[in-house]
């Protein structure tokens, strides 16, 4: 199963019949759940449900915006209601007579009145016809946007398998430099305690105490559970499918290891400044990855 990206656009044109055509359009863009807008003519409130619930069945995450634009070649036959329109005119000329009026009635407020004017029956079957036809494309359209939102997470995928691999690196280079520098933190540490104590000290309490600060000083179970998060990384790209947000936790995980690190090395000196280098190139390959997976349903 591939990874999807939440970028993705896909149109088609559609002719109904020689008077009638229309265009449905669909694109994608990143978002935290999925958020859908749509823009439809009028009279198709039912269409609009089932388009909603094909959006649904087929996405996960990302904000969608789907676009129904219709095409008439040739205009609808307005007419108007003879006989509502000579009643209103009878009642207005009685009531003028009634009341001495000189007023004469306003012909564009009556064709305002509520069933005065009127379309020719094709308007309802266009809209019948249209209703269909847009069920009937929706389906394709959505796959050819997941062809190309599965285009876009295969470059992505790429893109992440590469800063893994960096990241790798930069953790390999900390776990080559961990015995020297935890030697060298014995060994400093060592150097202020006899400086502080003098000469009259347990040598075998105070190497006790020592053994202490530097275990906890010991760096090997953040690069142990680096290691173990960057191979769980690789297990969900392979495994493919919706794992945005199961990658955005590993990255907070995999920062908090890369913090505690540089907490644990910081003042070292000697080979310790390499180790803080790797430690800060850490965090830039994670916020590199977490740029990127802002994007992965």
């Amino acid at each position: 199963m591939p990874i999807y990206s939440m970028t993705g656009f896909a149109r088609v044109q559609v002719s109904v019949h020689d008077q009638l055509s229309y265009t449905l359009s669909v694109k994608s863009v990143n978002h935290r759940f999925l958020d859908v807008q749509l823009r439809l003519p009028s009279g198709l409130d039912a269409l609009e449900m089932e388009l909603r619930k094909a959006l649904k069945d087929n996405l996960v995450r990302g904000h969608v915006d789907l676009t129904l634009s219709v095409d008439r070649t040739a205009q609808q036959k307005t007419g108007y209601n003879r006989e509502l329109v000579a009643g209103y005119l009878a009642a207005f000329s009685a009531a003028r007579e009634d009341y001495g009026l000189s007023s004469q009635p306003d012909l564009n407020a009556v064709l305002r009145l509520p069933g005065a004017l009127h379309n020719d029956d094709r308007g309802d079957e266009d809209l019948t016809s249209l209703a269909e036809s847009v069920q009937q494309q929706i389906v394709p359209l959505l796959d050819e946007l997941k062809t190309m939102r599965a285009r876009e997470g295969e470059a992505l995928t790429a893109i992440l398998y590469a800063t893994l691999d960096r990241l790798a690196v930069s953790v390999d280079g900390v776990a080559v430099l961990r015995p020297e520098i935890e030697q060298r933190y014995q060994e400093r540490l060592t150097e202020r305690l006899t400086a502080a104590t003098g000469a009259d000290f347990n040598r075998q309490r105070l190497l006790e105490e020592v053994a202490v600060i530097v275990e906890r000083s010991d760096i090997a179970e953040e690069l142990e559970r680096m290691n173990t998060h960057i191979g769980h990384f690789r297990e969900l790209l392979a495994g493919g499918g919706e794992v945005g947000k199961k990658l955005d936790f590993l990255l907070q995980e995999m920062n908090r290891e890369a913090n505690t690190l540089l907490s644990k090395t910081g003042g070292v000196g000697g080979k310790g400044t390499r180790i803080t280098e790797l430690g800060l190139a850490m965090k830039a390959e994670i916020e590199k990855v977490r740029e990127q997976i802002q994007n992965v349903e």
